[in-house]
């Protein structure tokens, strides 16, 4: 049994490496959305956060985003690029939890490729506003709790469960890395 619950009957923790990880952060990345970008992550330290939405989960993994310059998440990444980035998908699955390297670039041609024109919000100027940054985050590690199967599925076995007196939790759990 592989089970982070002893009285869990069935599996319920898989590490996911590769192309596996890389799916498993395109899946819960794009329920959630958006996502709390934490920066100034040294031990011993309150960190910086802020909610910020993911343009792009690329094939590789990495998550895009875009920025404005000034901004003081910008400033901490530049002293030191670890981030860490936190997922919400949903009140009961998808959550992941990504440790990460982040570079700054102003890439015209990724802002192109990213731009949305209810950016125009943040960025006056358009995709052409001088303050707009590129942020990539390259994902190290991470990890995720997810359902095995869908919502109703869970739903059921935690009714079912309760109504028994045992564990028949639908969740999954595990490492990622890319």
């Amino acid at each position: 049994m592989n089970s982070i619950n002893q009285n869990q009957p069935e599996d319920n923790k898989e590490d996911l490496i590769g192309r596996d990880a890389v799916e498993k952060i395109q899946t819960l990345a794009k329920k959630a959305s958006t996502c709390f970008f934490c920066t100034n992550i040294s031990t011993g330290r309150a960190f910086s956060t802020r909610p910020m939405t993911a343009q792009e989960i690329d094939d590789e993994g990495n998550i895009w985003f875009l920025s404005a310059e000034d901004s003081k998440h910008i400033a901490e990444i530049k002293a030191d690029a670890h981030v860490q980035l936190l997922f919400q998908g949903s009140e009961y699955s998808d959550y992941l939890n990504i440790y990460g390297t982040a570079s700054v670039s102003k890439d015209k041609q990724r802002i192109e490729e990213l731009w949305n024109p209810m950016y125009k919000t943040w960025f006056t100027e358009g995709k052409d506003d001088p303050r707009i940054t590129v942020l990539k985050v390259r994902p190290l590690e991470g990890y995720y709790w997810d359902t095995k199967h869908n919502m109703a599925v869970g739903f059921f076995k935690r009714m079912v469960g309760a109504a028994i007196g045992k564990t028949l939790d639908d969740s999954i759990e595990g490492t990622v890395k890319p």
